[in-house]
């Protein structure tokens, strides 16, 4: 039984050693860390609605945005929880109808949806605010509050996998690019 407790407390220990890592990577930026280091340990803790939290956040800032998904569903508990869900649940929505736009050429002017200050929400509002319009390689869109500002949004493909790309533009220099899986 004294095992059983000492096991059982540094267990409790290595979960919260765990959250303060993702965390701490999360704040150094090191969103790529932070998001693998979550989903290695996703399992054990998804029931922590602050470790989904910081995990799915740092997932969302490294562009791996179909890791929301496993997210959502564990956010349910607090209102900032199921804000966070919300949230999550919109880019999620609006990667994949960009995604299917841009590679099957379906239209989106007629659809209605929340939008967010995330690029991919801009982008999104841009494209969608073009309403019909022939296929492009590569569509540029204007910033509508800030005329520096610029994106490009594209597909490529590599290793057999459809990628989408945004890019962001202030005056004509390139300062983040976003990939898209």
């Amino acid at each position: 039984m004294k095992y059983l407790l000492i096991l059982f407390f540094f267990t409790l220990s290595l979960q919260a050693n765990i959250k303060k890592d993702i965390y701490n990577l999360y704040q150094n930026k090191n969103y790529l860390s932070a998001c693998k280091l979550g989903l290695s340990q996703f399992n054990s803790n998804k029931k922590d609605e602050e470790y989904v939290s910081i995990y799915a956040f740092s997932c969302l800032k490294a562009d791996y945005i179909d890791r929301l998904a496993q997210t959502i569903t564990y956010l349910k508990n607090s209102p900032e929880s199921r804000s966070n869900a919300a949230y999550f649940s919109v880019l999620l929505m609006q990667k994949n109808l960009l995604f299917h736009s841009l590679l099957d050429n379906t239209e989106l002017d007629n659809l209605i949806f929340p939008s967010t200050e995330h690029i991919l929400s801009k982008v999104f509002d841009l494209y969608q605010k073009e309403g019909k319009h022939l296929k492009h390689a590569i569509y540029t869109f204007h910033d509508e509050t800030n005329d520096k500002l610029s994106y490009k949004l594209y597909i490529i493909k590599q290793n057999n996998t459809n990628k989408m790309i945004i890019e962001s533009y202030y005056d004509t220099i390139m300062t983040h690019r976003h990939t898209f899986r």
